[in-house]
């Protein structure tokens, strides 16, 4: 069993939990990500890695409440612990001096991002991490992002707080003032990083993005989370999750993020009329 040793309410919705599993975090790289099971029938989740620990033991993921099974891990309390966690799974980030390079995240995608600019900072590139959110309440670890960052660029959609805009909005402000970029990672909903890589394909700059959020079964079998990548076929989980943002097919990741969203809906509001009837 994995233990909870840390749980921090990030935002509504969103959970930071610390997870006790020495086997994972000694072997833990940026860019890599877990499977969770949180008891015997429970569905499997793949989730990015936020964080690792080697001498303390642990990992740190974070998670959305988005649907039924992300619902109760969320709900998960220290001291509970998941029946699997399994990793670290995935190919790592490729962490090398490049110069100057963002670390664009998104939403819940700001927390993959952090190791990657951690790694990237302590190989020596100047890091500027640009955030995005809907809005203040709903921006996460800025204060985490502001310790492996040589700067931090916010943006929210309704101006909230920082740039009022997208992440694009918070590129294009680094640009503006002669910042020559070397390198952009793009984490966050799949329509952010196509807007990214679309905005970038011109100006010539490296641009990854991670395709976890179509990654379903972890391990390549499901096929689910298939891709389109320079007119090859990929999968996520286990050639990724990062790819190169100009190859990537979004409109058919998008396509196949969404098959069963209906039937995910449809369970996830029998739950919450449920936990309405029993006061939870």
């Amino acid at each position: 069993m994995y233990s909870i040793v840390k749980r921090r309410q990030l935002a509504e919705s969103i959970v930071l939990l610390e997870v006790q599993a020495p086997a994972v975090a000694k072997k833990a790289k940026p860019g890599e990500f877990v499977i969770v099971r949180q008891k015997e029938d429970s569905e499997r989740i793949p989730l990015t890695i936020m964080d690792f620990n080697p001498e303390k033991g642990t990992i740190t993921i974070v998670i959305q409440e988005v649907g039924y099974s992300s619902a109760l891990i969320t709900r998960m309390q220290e001291g509970d612990a998941f029946l699997d966690f399994v990793g670290p799974l995935g190919q790592p980030t490729e962490i090398e001096k490049y110069g100057t390079v963002l670390c664009v995240g998104g939403g819940v995608g700001i927390a993959p991002v952090h190791p990657i600019a951690r790694g990237l900072k302590e190989a020596g590139n100047k890091v500027i991490s640009i955030l995005g959110a809907r809005s203040k309440d709903l921006l996460i670890l800025e204060e985490e992002m502001r310790a492996v960052s040589d700067e931090v660029v916010i943006t929210t959609d309704d101006g909230s707080y920082g740039i009022k805009g997208f992440v694009t909005h918070g590129i294009q402000a680094v640009l503006d003032r002669g910042e020559k970029v070397d390198a952009i990672w793009a984490i966050g909903p799949i329509v952010m990083m196509k807007s990214v890589a679309n905005f970038t394909k011109p100006l010539g700059i490296k641009t990854i993005v991670s395709m976890n959020p179509i990654m379903v079964d972890g391990t390549g079998m499901c096929g689910a989370c298939r891709l389109d990548v320079g007119g090859e076929t990929k999968f996520a989980c286990v050639d990724g999750p990062e790819f190169d943002g100009h190859k990537v097919n979004f409109d058919l990741a998008m396509k196949r993020a969404a098959f069963f969203r209906n039937e995910e809906a449809l369970v996830y509001n029998n739950f919450k009329c449920q936990c309405a009837k029993e006061g939870k």
